[in-house]
């Protein structure tokens, strides 16, 4: 596996080593000694999917807030989106800034997204799934959100996104202090 470093602190594209010969493809896609060496969490007792419909789908900008932040390690298993990780720690260098990959099914790839990143998605085509590994389990009282198109962030998404929840709608503009 290769980590590659973001524009946001301590967030990674994860690539993966394929080996191909006549019966196909074979790549770890997670290995806990290679993550920890990395510097990075290396546990992850809970995973999710999300499967979207349709183009233009956005979902984000979540996080959870203290005192059960989450590390994120996300993965396109079906279609291509554009993911991005946005920096909401005050102490942090990049700090109000944003890093986006595009996950791709086909390239096997993988965003890691550190604690106290908010995490969110535009779908770049119809039918994109997306597995998510995280270091914490879901807690709702904990759930936390800012505005994907904010300006204090100005996230250059590739397009307006034509499918959002009415949560997500609703997201307020940052604050640093009610973030985090």
């Amino acid at each position: 596996m290769k980590f590659i470093p973001t524009a946001v602190s301590g967030a990674f594209v994860v690539e993966i080593d394929a080996r191909s010969d006549n019966r196909g493809m074979f790549a770890r896609t997670f290995d806990a000694q290679s993550f920890a060496a990395q510097g990075l969490i290396p546990v992850y007792p809970q995973c999710n999917i999300t499967q979207n419909h349709r183009r233009g789908t956005l979902r984000g900008m979540h996080y959870q807030a203290e005192p059960r932040p989450e590390v994120k390690i996300v993965r396109a298993t079906r279609g291509k989106v554009f993911d991005v990780a946005l920096d909401l720690r005050p102490d942090s260098p990049s700090y109000l800034k944003w890093a986006s990959v595009e996950l791709d099914a086909a390239r096997h790839n993988a965003f890691y997204i550190p604690v106290g990143c908010a995490h969110g998605f535009l779908t770049l085509e119809d039918d994109c799934e997306l597995f998510y590994q995280m270091s914490q389990a879901y807690v709702p009282e904990l759930a936390r959100g800012v505005r994907w198109d904010d300006p204090a962030f100005s996230i250059a998404w590739p397009f307006t996104p034509s499918v959002i929840s009415e949560r997500d709608a609703a997201l307020e503009s940052y604050s640093q202090e009610t973030s985090l």
